[in-house]
């Protein structure tokens, strides 16, 4: 399984979702990797802590690397490092694939993810990737690897006409580059079930027919402590509300 997390949308709860998704992979047993794709870094200062300013190589150095012909290219595996987490392993990322990206479209290296994703799902039973809030050459080179891509969504207007944008965009994607990528859901994050205005966005989307998934994650200041100790809710504190709801979250997504 290769899933993207995607909102063109800032403020969603994308580097969170991916992190804790993937921390309750690998708790399962599963050989999970995560691969950061944001410039922002926060999935990777999530998982590895002040390590993330210097672990090397990074996501930067392989697009650098498909940039550069060599014949001693490092293969895929070399961009993977372990967490401290069991089955738990990641590509990070680094600020300066934002300055690639204009090379990178320039090359048309658009498909390079893809591929070495291929190589990658080899050896891990779960792929996971972070985007940028943006619709650029690293959200579409993710979309186009991916086999599903998960929508966190905020209960506020803005991000609700948001969302109309980036389903087209998701569709594009599908009918131009990746005929095999699907929609899991949309994952309404920061839920407050005692406040109109978000139950009531809910219910609108399920009646445009709009595919919200049925767990939602419940605003918890308690996200701020497992930012801050670098732990994903499972392992900060695995009966807490909100761990609970990320692992309903999982298993209604494993459907594989």
């Amino acid at each position: 399984m290769k899933r993207v997390i995607f909102n063109q949308k800032g403020g969603v709860g994308k580097s969170t979702i991916a992190v804790n998704l993937a921390a309750i992979a690998a708790h399962q047993g599963k050989n999970t990797l995560l691969i950061d794709i944001d410039p922002q870094c926060n999935a990777s200062r999530y998982l590895l802590g002040e390590d993330a300013k210097t672990v090397t190589p990074t996501l930067a150095d392989y697009f650098e690397q498909t940039l550069n012909f060599s014949l001693f290219a490092k293969p895929a595996s070399a961009f993977v490092h372990p967490t401290r987490f069991d089955n738990l392993f990641i590509i990070p990322s680094h600020p300066e694939i934002g300055e690639l990206q204009s090379k990178l479209e320039s090359r048309h290296k658009i498909y390079k993810l893809r591929d070495t994703l291929v190589e990658l799902a080899k050896e891990f039973e779960v792929i996971v990737m972070d985007t940028p809030p943006a619709y650029n050459f690293f959200t579409q080179s993710a979309l186009i690897a991916a086999d599903a891509c998960l929508i966190p969504f905020d209960c506020d207007d803005f991000s609700r006409q948001a969302l109309y944008t980036l389903m087209d965009n998701v569709d594009e994607i599908r009918t131009d580059h990746n005929g095999g990528l699907r929609i899991e859901g949309i994952v309404v994050n920061q839920f407050q079930p005692r406040a109109n205005l978000p139950i009531q966005l809910v219910n609108e989307l399920r009646a445009e027919g709009l595919p919200v998934l049925n767990k939602h994650l419940s605003a918890s200041i308690k996200i701020r402590e497992s930012h801050q100790r670098g732990l994903p809710m499972i392992h900060l504190d695995a009966r807490h509300k909100l761990s609970q709801e990320f692992l309903a979250l999982y298993r209604e997504l494993d459907v594989d």
